[in-house]
């Protein structure tokens, strides 16, 4: 979005992933797959944005279910909680953006996570990354059973933030991500690097 679009908004809305946290799932699979029969890449093809992944990120499988299954599929031989860190542990912090959360909320200005995501990630994220703890609230695809782009969930986050349209600023990496928020009127910033972000919000006299 051109800086000069952007005006002050109600409420701020951070996608999670290549936003707040970095990740990458080829070191989970290269981990997951020493313990296993499968190759990384055979795991990989069932951890990183995959239909096995969509499911267990929409709340249609819990947890052990989610893990069940991919034993079944790779002979993964290690324990549930191992399972469990070894595919959490694939984030690192983006400071740029953690810092700019942590900025508009010394002003006051709400800010909530909506994300694609499941409750292993989640309970990892909460459990290593002290910032995740500083927002306003939380939009999760798989307490909704549902994930973005579909509108049903974009509802969830107006409902939780109590406004709609230009009211609400919203950061993604993804383009139908974006697409579907800006069809409901919120303002946008596909999120590319963290640099390019600041550049955009310090031209609209929206960041430090």
């Amino acid at each position: 979005m051109n800086a000069g679009h952007l005006s002050v908004p109600k409420v701020v809305v951070f996608d999670l992933g290549k936003v707040l946290l970095d990740f990458d799932f080829n070191k989970a699979a290269r981990t997951l797959a020493g313990d296993s029969d499968s190759s990384t890449e055979e795991v990989a093809g069932l951890i990183n944005q995959t239909p096995l992944l969509h499911r267990y990120e929409t709340g249609l499988m819990t947890t052990q279910e989610f893990f069940d299954e991919f034993r079944g599929l790779t002979g993964y031989r290690k324990s549930l909680p191992e399972f469990c860190r070894d595919l959490g542990d694939i984030f690192t912090e983006v400071g740029l953006m953690v810092g700019l959360n942590r900025f508009w909320r010394t002003q006051g200005l709400p800010t909530y996570i909506f994300s694609n995501t499941s409750e292993l990630a989640v309970d990892h994220i909460r459990a290593s990354f002290p910032f995740f703890s500083e927002f306003t609230g939380y939009i999760l695809s798989y307490e909704h059973r549902v994930m973005k782009p579909d509108p049903r969930l974009y509802e969830v986050v107006e409902r939780t933030v109590g406004t709609s349209g230009c009211q609400i600023l919203y950061f993604d990496d993804r383009a139908e991500n974006i697409e579907t928020a800006r069809d409901r009127g919120w303002q946008v910033i596909l999120h590319d690097r963290p640099e390019e972000s600041l550049r955009i919000l310090r031209q609209a006299g929206l960041a430090p």
